[in-house]
């Protein structure tokens, strides 16, 4: 084989290799288990959870139902970070995005966008998260929220300074369900992407990779 031939079919090995690499890393690797292959607890789980929530295991909790407690845990925390959280439902989804950011998390993000918007949060600040950027001219409880959290994300702690104004402002519950907030949708997305689970079907990923 000439250098030339082998030079091209090296090419084309490598763009094969390439392809089928990009397929495997957007399959999801646990999808929804069929209803006749659920283990008891995985069947008792999902009848709590549809119980509960008024509708069957989704999203996130999908790959969780492998691990039945976990799951139900799972959605008892959500449950009082999503619906009872003592922070304003706005600042709750801030952070929500932001976590979302953080991990490159396309289905935390795509539940969370309109939740957020709806609440009242800037689109203009949701679309600077969105680009990994740090939005300008916030107002004070959202430029609060950014910090403490980014801090946590970053930093692993929060500061004297931060932590001071934002237990002023919110509390130290505030500040407790704030670092609820960012470590479960960070527990939510490192189980999603460990999965690959796919944003909705239709959706258009909003959330670039950021730079390596």
């Amino acid at each position: 084989m000439r250098r030339s031939q082998l030079a091209a079919a090296l090419t084309a090995a490598a763009l094969a290799w390439g392809t089928a690499m990009a397929q495997d890393r957007m399959q999801d690797r646990m999808p929804e288990i069929p209803a006749d292959r659920l283990t008891e607890a995985q069947r008792q789980a999902a009848e709590e959870f549809r119980r509960v929530r008024g509708v069957p295991v989704f999203g996130p909790f999908t790959p969780l139902l492998r691990s039945p407690e976990l799951m139900l845990a799972a959605r008892a925390m959500g449950d009082y970070l999503r619906y009872k959280s003592s922070l304003p439902l706005r600042i709750n989804e801030f952070v929500i995005l932001i976590t979302a950011r953080e991990w490159t998390q396309h289905l935390e993000w795509a539940i969370h966008h309109p939740i957020a918007l709806k609440a009242g949060l800037d689109p203009v600040i949701a679309q600077a998260v969105a680009e990994g950027r740090r939005p300008e001219n916030m107002p004070e409880e959202e430029a609060l929220a950014w910090a403490f959290s980014t801090e946590l994300h970053h930093n692993k702690s929060v500061s004297d300074a931060t932590y001071a104004k934002v237990v002023e402002k919110f509390g130290e519950q505030g500040a407790i369900d704030m670092a609820g907030v960012n470590g479960y949708y960070t527990f939510l997305a490192m189980a999603m992407n460990m999965a690959r689970t796919p944003p909705p079907k239709g959706a258009e990923p909003a959330l670039k990779p950021f730079p390596k």
